[in-house]
């Protein structure tokens, strides 16, 4: 977990952002009920999924598992406010870091010209210790971190879009290194119903006695703790 005594909030002087992770249902491990407050706020937020999470259910062939889970995608982002989510076909539990990817996620940036990016926790471990992350989520925070920097260089990419240098930080959901939150006492509950929308994938998992109410509280209320608040969710904030 972070060390640090305290929380700063992020800011929030902002119209536009741009959600990129991994898979459906990242976003809802954490950051939902801060993009409920968001689009509450009236501000615009776009979901980029790299997978369809094609590989994500045991039981489930990925040619049913990839439209199944996309489905589940688009209910959970209506639920806190998203309507434009885009499924970019990279392939579920293999995607690899390098400049395929960066190119992918340079023309999202470039397409939506965010003033803020979203991603999901990079670093090696959820904890900070042993809780260890998953490659896709590693691979996409580092490739999305770096596509920043490459939407604002006309020479890199330059038939990904014409470039976008508007980007004011990134913000990785989750990470353990978090030094700032945002307050998601009153968007909570939609941040619980976001997740209960992905039931497919939950039931495919096998966790008999997973509440994602339960879930959810035990991370946002440390981090309200930090914030002083009932409960937040924790960014680490990088700034290109």
């Amino acid at each position: 977990m972070s060390t640090v005594d305290r929380l700063e909030p992020v800011a929030e002087d902002w119209q536009t952002a741009l959600a990129v992770v991994a898979h459906p249902d990242d976003l809802e491990f954490g950051a939902a009920a801060a993009v409920a407050r968001w689009t509450g706020q009236g501000k615009q937020i776009v979901y980029c999924l790299l997978t369809s999470g094609e590989a994500g259910i045991d039981g489930v062939d990925p040619a049913e598992c990839g439209p199944l889970r996309e489905a589940e995608q688009i209910e959970s982002s209506r639920i806190v406010g998203v309507s434009a989510v885009e499924f970019l076909g990279q392939p579920d539990g293999t995607i690899e870091y390098g400049v395929a990817l960066r190119r992918v996620i340079t023309a999202a940036i470039r397409r939506h010209q965010p003033e803020i990016v979203i991603t999901n926790n990079f670093r090696d471990t959820w904890d900070g210790d042993v809780l260890l992350n998953q490659a896709d989520h590693i691979n996409t925070g580092r490739a999305t971190l770096d596509a920043v920097r490459d939407a604002a260089n006309r020479w890199i990419f330059p038939d990904a879009g014409e470039k976008w240098s508007g980007v004011r930080q990134v913000w990785a959901s989750g990470s353990p290194n978090s030094k700032h939150g945002v307050d998601t006492t009153d968007a909570f509950e939609l941040g619980v119903e976001s997740l209960k929308a992905h039931k497919a994938y939950i039931d495919g998992l096998g966790w008999p006695d997973f509440d994602p109410e339960e879930f959810l509280e035990g991370t946002s209320r440390p981090a309200g703790t930090l914030l002083g608040t009932k409960y937040a969710a924790r960014f680490e904030v990088f700034t290109p």
